[in-house]
């Protein structure tokens, strides 16, 4: 299984940027996938998943109304779309995928798949 991330760059306080994940060696339709991000000196933390079957979409509440994620399974990519970027979400951004169900979404434990990491850095 391999899950590769890719969008991630250098933007201004303020701009966008739409990451994605691609995903290999499994069956994505059958997993939900979650997208994660390590500042550093911090603990890797949560950042929006979308549940395997219905697309339901879960966030932390210091991205809702700023960050959407959404996937399309014929092209087994999930993709982060963050608008209004702060320089409080540089990080390295991580995919996860977990199968089917789990019983909490933000919790990394639950995912059995990740990817390297794409790192975002926003400039103040």
């Amino acid at each position: 299984v391999q899950l590769v991330e890719s969008g991630g760059g250098l933007v201004q306080d303020g701009g966008s940027l739409r990451l994605s994940c691609t995903a290999s060696g499994l069956t994505f339709r059958l997993y939900s996938m979650g997208w994660f991000r390590q500042a550093p000196g911090k603990e890797r933390e949560f950042v929006a998943a979308i549940r395997w079957n219905d697309g339901n979409t879960y966030y932390a509440d210091s991205v809702k109304g700023r960050i959407t994620i959404s996937r399309d399974n014929a092209k087994n990519t999930v993709y982060l779309q963050m608008n209004n970027l702060k320089p409080e979400d540089t990080a390295v951004y991580y995919c996860a995928a977990g199968y089917r169900y789990l019983s909490d979404y933000s919790r990394q434990g639950m995912y059995s798949y990740w990817g390297q990491g794409t790192q975002v850095t926003v400039s103040s």
